[in-house]
């Protein structure tokens, strides 16, 4: 299950895309610093989620961007 449906995304502002994926990123950090310590985290697949919906952020970006390079 996505963590922001498409639709939402699409809604959303560049400003509030960008919070957005700062947030994903920061949990994906933290996620990964648990595996790496050797904890198990609470919910494995959760990961897999967050890496879908920052691709899906930065696709809806581009896409908003028109033909502007990043």
């Amino acid at each position: 299950m996505a963590i922001i449906k498409k639709n939402e995304l699409i809604q959303m502002n560049e400003a509030a895309l960008g919070e957005k994926l700062t947030e994903l990123k920061m949990q994906l950090i933290k996620i990964n610093a648990q595996r790496s310590i050797g904890t198990v985290p609470e919910n494995p697949g959760r990961i897999n989620e967050i890496k879908k919906t920052i691709a899906r952020i930065n696709t809806i970006k581009k896409q908003i961007g028109g033909n502007k390079k990043v």
